[in-house]
């Protein structure tokens, strides 16, 4: 039972990037620092004028008693056993003891000020987020090859404000969190996980699980939360592709098959197969992209546009290059091109003017 309701807690817990990256048992250990600066100073205060005060005890006040004196003042109201009678004494009390008992009050309850602060500030980053969030996308395993998956997204632009993460461990997503993306802890097979990412609101779903049934799981639940999102699932075993697609998934990658099939490719041909291991790595060399038709390239043959085009998305149909049906090109067509990467843009350097 101790373990479904801590599975439970943690399936519901949403991780955003964090802004304060100090560990919490430093900020203890400075505020632990801190107070104990305020009590010595006071001890030290009250010890230079312990002339001025008064023990109803023995009427001495040594230093014991100033460390008494101050321990009970900064921390109460004084227990009025030990008192400032000369007229030096009750200033120093007014100027110096007063405000350094509101500063180590607040030293002593500001953990637990912040601790509110912060959990009021973290709920309503979070409700600011899901209010903001739309269209974005949903990663389900952040593993080699969701990591991998995302990297080709951001190459093309996304920015990681638009990701969500969700993975079941805690740790996984604490590393997510530590490179800027939110986080959900989570079993993804769960309704209620994939609507605490807001997956209802997704545009694009990468499903990249270390099992294939689950991510059968997962794609079934995913198009029942979200009819019109694009769903992309990688399993191990071709035998379980057909059954990815009936649960919903618009493609299905199958990662042992297509590690075997670039592996015999650069068998047969190495330079091949670097061209392949190019195509596929986004951002630099050359990069396969899908694109709209331009106005000018309608009525156009697919030789005629200034791009290399492998095929032609024409509805549901994707007519490779040579497809005597590919010809002319149609203003709805959309193309799958081959264009060099365009590298990011450099910061202008400007230079002082010459003497």
């Amino acid at each position: 039972m101790a373990r479904d309701a801590d599975e439970k807690l943690v399936s519901r817990r949403v991780k955003l990037p964090k802004r304060i990256v100090e560990q919490p048992l430093r900020q203890v250990g400075k505020r632990l620092l801190m107070a104990f600066f305020v009590l010595f100073l006071t001890v030290l205060i009250v010890y230079l004028d312990r002339e001025g005060y008064h023990d109803n005890a023995n009427e001495t006040v040594d230093f014991l008693d100033c460390f008494y004196y101050a321990t009970v003042t900064l921390s109460t109201t004084g227990y009025g056993d030990i008192v400032p009678h000369s007229d030096s004494a009750r200033l120093v009390n007014v100027l110096l003891i007063t405000p350094l008992r509101v500063l180590f009050l607040i030293i002593l309850v500001g953990t637990t000020l912040e601790v509110l602060t912060e959990r009021t500030r973290e709920e309503w980053r979070l409700n600011r987020w899901r209010k903001q969030l739309r269209d974005h996308t949903v990663v389900v395993g952040f593993g080699t090859k969701g990591r991998s998956a995302l990297q080709t997204l951001l190459a093309t632009g996304l920015r990681k404000e638009q990701v969500v993460i969700v993975d079941p461990s805690s740790k996984v997503v604490d590393i997510a969190n530590s490179e800027g993306f939110t986080g959900v802890v989570g079993d993804a097979t769960r309704s209620d996980v994939l609507l605490r990412a807001e997956l209802q609101k997704a545009r694009q779903i990468i499903i990249a699980t270390q099992r294939d049934d689950t991510a059968v799981l997962v794609t079934l639940t995913a198009r029942q939360l979200n009819r019109g999102a694009k769903i992309v699932a990688a399993v191990r075993e071709e035998e379980n592709a057909p059954l990815l697609r009936q649960s919903g998934a618009d493609a299905v990658i199958t990662s042992a098959s297509a590690a075997g099939r670039l592996l015999g490719l650069s068998v047969l041909s190495p330079s091949a197969g670097t061209v392949m291991e190019d195509l596929i790595q986004q951002g630099s060399g050359l990069d396969m992209i899908e694109r709209p038709v331009t106005r000018a390239e309608v009525g156009k043959q697919v030789r005629e546009t200034e791009d290399l085009v492998v095929s032609v998305l024409r509805g549901h149909r994707l007519l490779p290059y040579d497809d005597p049906h590919a010809g002319p090109l149609q203003l709805t067509d959309r193309l799958i091109v081959i264009v060099r990467a365009v590298p990011p843009a450099t910061p202008a350097v400007t230079l002082p003017p010459a003497d």
